[in-house]
């Protein structure tokens, strides 16, 4: 646009842009090219979709590795999130959770750093799963119940190693077999196996 009445705004604009260094006309059209190709990025449906997909796909594969790799070993059970959850509703079916929540309790307790609530915590547990009667007993023999009741008496992280591996073998030894013979077990294999069957059919 171009005007030669004196005083027009237009003319005033043109000659201000003049004045300007070339290179400030330059990196004004490279802000404007790479605020439009932000833009386009940032439209509905433009790779976003796509990015969640593979997303969502790659957590299936992994969760589904994950199910199968649960009877490698009661370790690689023990390891997953996923696997504990699934474990301790199987247990509730059989009325021995407390077991695996005993277990938990004492990997909780290893990690108290504090003296005081060390103490406290150790009498917690004591009472609502080591000691006769408890609550939430768990299936310890004498001996060991009498070792970590001494134990309480100077509170380490240690305390309750002894009955802790021993409620470990149990479940390893008893509830770790049957779960992987449950049904539910089953049919997450079933479904894991699937998903890889899938998944090679379509690579």
């Amino acid at each position: 646009m171009s005007c030669w009445v004196p005083g027009c705004p237009a003319l005033s604009m043109c000659r201000g842009l003049a004045t300007l260094p070339i290179t400030c006309l330059e990196r004004a059209k490279d802000l404007k090219t790479r605020l439009g190709i932000l833009l386009h990025k940032s439209e509905p449906g433009h790779r976003t979709g796509t990015s969640s997909k593979l997303q969502l796909c790659s957590r299936r594969r992994d969760s589904s590795q994950e199910v199968l790799e649960w009877r490698e070993s009661f370790d690689q059970l023990l390891k997953s999130k996923n696997g504990v959850t699934a474990f301790h509703t199987f247990l509730k079916t059989e009325f021995s959770e407390e077991n695996l929540d005993f277990w938990l309790a004492c990997e909780d307790f290893k990690k108290t750093r504090s003296k005081t609530k060390l103490a406290s915590k150790a009498n917690r547990i004591f009472e609502e799963f080591v000691q006769n009667e408890a609550p939430r007993e768990v299936n310890i023999d004498h001996e060991t119940r009498e070792i970590t009741r001494k134990n309480l008496s100077g509170a380490t992280s240690a305390c309750f190693n002894e009955a802790q591996a021993k409620t470990r073998t149990l479940m390893e030894k008893d509830s770790y077999p049957r779960f992987l013979k449950s049904a539910s077990y089953q049919d997450m294999t079933k479904q894991a196996t699937s998903r890889g069957v899938s998944k090679r059919s379509h690579t």
